[in-house]
C-alpha cells in the first residue's frame, strides 16, 4: 500500500484526503494551522504533521489542495517545500485550481529532480468532495496518470487525462467559464421570477427538466431559496479562478465578454464583504 501525503485540508481537501484513508491508504496531512488540522485529522483518520517535510519525506504520492497560485508555488518551491523534501520517483499531484503556466513550470522543475508532477484540478464543490463524486481533469504524462488513476477513483467519478502538463488547468478554466455563465443565469432567473410574482420553487421545477436545466440549477439554486450561502465554493476563490482565466486570455488575445461581466459582479461582491460566502450568494448583489 502506497504511503500518501496531503497538503491543505480545506472545505474540499479534508474529505478528499478522508476518502483515500477510507480505502486503506495511510495519509500524512499538513496544514499551516495545526489547530484546524488536528480535529480534521481525527475525523478523517489522517496523521497530522507539523511541517511539509515531515508529511512528504516518506511519501510515494503527494497531493496538494491549497487556495491560490502563490500558495501552490510556496508549498512546491519554498525552502521547506515539497520538491526539496520528496524522494526521486515521487508522484506529486496538484489538485488546486491554479495557473496553467505554473503547472508547466512545476512539471519542468520536478523533471529536473526526477519527480513526477501532475496538475489535476477538480469540479463538483463541497458535495462532490464529500460524496467522492468529483470531476477530475488531469494534465501530465500518461504513465503518471495510469499510476494515479486508482487514487483518483477514490475521490471522483469523471476522471479524464487531458494531455501534457497544464492541460488539466486549461480544462478547469473551461469548466469555470461555464459555471460563471450558469450561475449568473440562474441568479437572474430567480430575480426575475420574484419580481414578476412567480413562485421561485415552482419556476425551478418547471425549467430544470428542459433546455435550461443544469447542475447549478439543480444543486445551487435551491440553496439560494433557502438562504443558504455557506461556501461549497468561496466567492474569493471563484474570483481567483476567473482572474487566472483573464490572464490567460490577455496573454493569448482571447476576448470573453460574458466572463468579464460575471467577474465584475463577483468583484463587487468582494467589495461588499461577501468574499467568504458561497458563489450562490450572488443574488445578494441584486437584492441589495
Amino acid at each position: 500500500m502506497e504511503q500518501l501525503a496531503w497538503i491543505g485540508v480545506g472545505v474540499m481537501g479534508a474529505p478528499m484526503a478522508g476518502h483515500l484513508a477510507q480505502h486503506g491508504y495511510p495519509v500524512n496531512a499538513y496544514s499551516r494551522r495545526m489547530e484546524k488540522l488536528l480535529p480534521l485529522a481525527q475525523q478523517y483518520n489522517l496523521k497530522p504533521c507539523k511541517t511539509i517535510a515531515e508529511a512528504v519525506s516518506n511519501a510515494d504520492v503527494v497531493f496538494v489542495m491549497v487556495g491560490y497560485p502563490k500558495d501552490v508555488e510556496e508549498v512546491f518551491l519554498g525552502e521547506g517545500g515539497i520538491l526539496a523534501n520528496v524522494r526521486p520517483g515521487t508522484l506529486v499531484i496538484d489538485m488546486t485550481t491554479s495557473s496553467p503556466a505554473l503547472a508547466q513550470r512545476l512539471y519542468d522543475e520536478g523533471k529536473k529532480r526526477g519527480i513526477h508532477v501532475m496538475d489535476a484540478p477538480v469540479s463538483g464543490g463541497d458535495s462532490g468532495a464529500k460524496n467522492a463524486a468529483l470531476s477530475i481533469m488531469v494534465g501530465g504524462d500518461h504513465e503518471d496518470f495510469t499510476r494515479a488513476l486508482p487514487l483518483f477513483q477514490c475521490m471522483g467519478k469523471a476522471i479524464h487525462h487531458m494531455g501534457p502538463a497544464g492541460c488539466g488547468q486549461h480544462t478547469k478554466a473551461c469548466n469555470q467559464i461555464c459555471v460563471a455563465g450558469a450561475t449568473a443565469a440562474y441568479t437572474e432567473a430567480l430575480v426575475y421570477a420574484k419580481k414578476v410574482g412567480l413562485d421561485p420553487n415552482a419556476m425551478l421545477s418547471a425549467i430544470s427538466g428542459g433546455a435550461a436545466g443544469s447542475w447549478q440549477i439543480n444543486n445551487m439554486a435551491p440553496r439560494v431559496l433557502k438562504g443558504d450561502f455557506a461556501p461549497g465554493f468561496f466567492i474569493k476563490h471563484f474570483v481567483k479562478d476567473m482572474r487566472i482565466i483573464k490572464e490567460e486570455c490577455d496573454a493569448k488575445g482571447i476576448d470573453l465578454e460574458m466572463l468579464d461581466s460575471v467577474l465584475g459582479l463577483y468583484e463587487k461582491m468582494i467589495e461588499l464583504g461577501h468574499g467568504d460566502q458561497g458563489t450562490q450568494a450572488l443574488i445578494e448583489y441584486y437584492e441589495r
